[in-house]
């Protein structure tokens, strides 16, 4: 990329999006459109069924609604850019909306990461420490692990956006990627971007690698209780509120992982992946919950049979 002309003010961006078929841009759209909407939607009955039904006010559910909330966040950063993308067929965005896409995203992500290692914690205290759960883990202590998620997140997303675009970039800018995310941007900078890429992976290596540890370790004592309780019944129960949870931890470490501790590439599968944990598995992410929790279930079942209120009496 040319840098002789670069400047303190750059305008835009402009995100090529991926590869494909012409026939197909419809039913791409058609796919990502519907996505979202089932994303919003189900997102947002999973935090009234939560907030209506009483037997839901736990500390597991109400971590299950900061999920759903990050959820239909992250999805709102990408994916309605990516829908516009596909209408007009470009994907300006400003050099502000390109800070603020990279650094929501990230901000995010890394939340989301921190709270699944809490939501760990929380199934282990659950079925390790039952007799201390409710002395514990009371209102007090789940609002200030669910805050402190959203701080650690959000001081990790600025540490990476401030070293990403502290960097010179040019005029006309291409970001080969779906969306604003620092390994593309890099790409683009003009300047060495070693230190940059170093910090990177050190930093979401080390957060993501630490969390999957700690669940890792959770799990780990978590098992052996749930081996130890003598009737089937009592396993079969403890291990459903469990892997929902393993379930989303897995479909969303895997492609991190991948994206993002490895030597940077041009591999297409990059996109797919980055497709994935930002419409797909937010879109799941209900759908494991509901079908996989008895609890989830009935209230749900509740929430769909409960009589308007001016319909009581």
């Amino acid at each position: 990329m040319e840098c002789e002309n670069t400047t303190s003010v750059l305008k835009n961006f402009e995100l090529l999006g991926f590869m494909y078929p012409k026939k197909l841009k419809f039913l791409l759209l058609f796919f990502f459109f519907l996505m979202y909407i089932l994303t919003l939607s189900g997102n947002t009955l999973i935090l009234l069924v939560v907030a209506l039904e009483s037997h839901l006010h736990k500390p597991m559910y109400w971590f299950l609604c900061h999920l759903s909330v990050m959820d239909m966040m992250v999805s709102s950063v990408v994916v309605p850019k990516l829908i516009m993308w596909l209408i007009k067929g470009n994907g300006l965005i400003t050099y502000a909306g390109c800070v603020s896409q990279l650094f929501l995203f990230h901000f995010l992500g890394c939340t989301e990461c921190f709270l699944y290692t809490v939501m760990a914690f929380d199934r282990f205290m659950a079925i390790c420490k039952p007799l201390h759960y409710r002395t514990f883990m009371n209102y007090r202590v789940c609002f200030c692990l669910a805050i402190g998620t959203w701080f650690g997140g959000s001081l990790h997303s600025v540490i990476q956006t401030s070293l990403t675009f502290r960097l010179p970039y040019g005029r006309g800018i291409q970001v080969s990627f779906i969306f604003c995310d620092i390994p593309a941007v890099l790409k683009l900078a003009c300047a060495d971007t070693s230190l940059n890429v170093m910090v990177t992976l050190v930093d979401i290596g080390f957060v993501a690698m630490t969390c999957f540890l700690l669940i890792l370790t959770s799990y780990v004592y978590i098992v052996s209780a749930i081996l130890r309780i003598p009737t089937s019944k009592g396993r079969h129960r403890a291990f459903s509120t469990c892997t929902a949870h393993v379930t989303l931890v897995v479909i969303y470490y895997v492609p991190v992982v991948y994206n993002y501790l490895r030597p940077a590439s041009q591999d297409s599968l990059d996109g797919v992946l980055a497709m994935f944990y930002t419409a797909v598995t937010p879109f799941l992410n209900p759908l494991i919950y509901t079908l996989r929790n008895k609890e989830m279930k009935d209230g749900l079942w509740k929430l769909c049979h409960r009589k308007p209120q001016w319909c009581i009496g």
